[in-house]
Protein backbone atom coordinates (compact mmCIF):
# COMPACT_ATOMS: atom_id res chain seq x y z
CA UNK A 1 0.00 0.00 0.00
CA UNK A 2 1.12 3.31 -0.54
CA UNK A 3 1.54 6.27 1.60
CA UNK A 4 0.80 9.92 1.26
CA UNK A 5 1.96 13.04 3.21
CA UNK A 6 0.01 16.28 3.39
CA UNK A 7 2.06 19.54 4.47
CA UNK A 8 0.64 22.87 5.23
CA UNK A 9 -2.63 21.53 5.87
CA UNK A 10 -4.63 24.58 7.89
CA UNK A 11 -5.40 24.41 11.44
CA UNK A 12 -8.97 25.27 11.10
CA UNK A 13 -9.54 22.09 8.37
CA UNK A 14 -7.65 20.06 10.42
CA UNK A 15 -9.82 20.27 13.90
CA UNK A 16 -12.53 19.34 11.56
CA UNK A 17 -11.25 16.34 10.30
CA UNK A 18 -10.49 15.47 13.89
CA UNK A 19 -14.05 16.29 14.79
CA UNK A 20 -15.44 14.45 11.59
CA UNK A 21 -13.67 11.25 12.53
CA UNK A 22 -14.77 11.37 16.17
CA UNK A 23 -18.01 11.49 15.25
CA UNK A 24 -17.56 8.36 13.32
CA UNK A 25 -15.73 6.57 15.28
CA UNK A 26 -12.87 6.47 12.95
CA UNK A 27 -8.53 7.58 13.34
CA UNK A 28 -7.89 10.96 11.25
CA UNK A 29 -6.00 8.91 8.97
CA UNK A 30 -9.15 6.41 8.46
CA UNK A 31 -11.55 9.12 7.88
CA UNK A 32 -9.21 10.49 4.77
CA UNK A 33 -9.29 7.88 3.45
CA UNK A 34 -12.73 7.11 3.87
CA UNK A 35 -13.58 10.80 2.45
CA UNK A 36 -10.81 10.06 -0.50
CA UNK A 37 -12.68 6.91 -1.59
CA UNK A 38 -16.32 8.56 -1.58
CA UNK A 39 -14.75 11.33 -3.69
CA UNK A 40 -13.04 9.79 -5.94
CA UNK A 41 -15.72 7.15 -6.55
CA UNK A 42 -18.69 9.86 -6.95
CA UNK A 43 -16.44 11.38 -9.62
CA UNK A 44 -15.98 7.86 -11.46
CA UNK A 45 -19.72 7.24 -11.67
CA UNK A 46 -20.41 10.71 -12.94
CA UNK A 47 -18.10 10.77 -15.24
CA UNK A 48 -19.28 7.14 -16.81
CA UNK A 49 -22.73 8.27 -16.59
CA UNK A 50 -21.97 11.25 -18.50
CA UNK A 51 -20.33 9.03 -21.63
CA UNK A 52 -23.56 6.76 -21.04
CA UNK A 53 -26.02 9.74 -21.64
CA UNK A 54 -24.13 11.20 -24.44
CA UNK A 55 -23.68 7.94 -26.24
CA UNK A 56 -27.76 6.96 -25.77
CA UNK A 57 -28.83 10.36 -27.05
CA UNK A 58 -26.77 10.26 -30.16
CA UNK A 59 -27.46 6.12 -30.93
CA UNK A 60 -29.87 6.45 -32.95
CA UNK A 61 -28.24 8.90 -35.66
CA UNK A 62 -25.85 7.03 -38.20
CA UNK A 63 -22.66 8.83 -39.39
CA UNK A 64 -22.55 12.05 -39.95
CA UNK A 65 -19.81 13.53 -42.88
CA UNK A 66 -18.45 17.15 -42.98
CA UNK A 67 -16.95 18.17 -46.33
CA UNK A 68 -14.18 20.08 -46.21
CA UNK A 69 -12.92 22.80 -49.03
CA UNK A 70 -9.60 21.72 -50.69
CA UNK A 71 -6.59 24.27 -50.20
CA UNK A 72 -5.38 25.76 -53.13
CA UNK A 73 -1.96 24.31 -54.55
CA UNK A 74 -0.10 27.51 -53.82
CA UNK A 75 -1.81 27.58 -50.01
CA UNK A 76 -0.35 24.37 -49.67
CA UNK A 77 2.90 25.05 -50.97
CA UNK A 78 3.04 28.24 -48.62
CA UNK A 79 1.85 26.31 -45.52
CA UNK A 80 -0.74 28.96 -44.66
CA UNK A 81 -4.72 27.59 -44.57
CA UNK A 82 -6.65 30.23 -46.98
CA UNK A 83 -8.82 32.62 -45.10
CA UNK A 84 -12.58 31.31 -45.60
CA UNK A 85 -14.64 33.14 -47.65
CA UNK A 86 -18.41 34.17 -47.17
CA UNK A 87 -20.13 34.83 -49.79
Amino acid sequence: MASIVIRNLDDDLKARLRQRARRHGRSMEEETREILRGVLATETRTGLDFWRSVRHRFAGLDDVWFSIARRSAEAAAAGTPEPPTFG
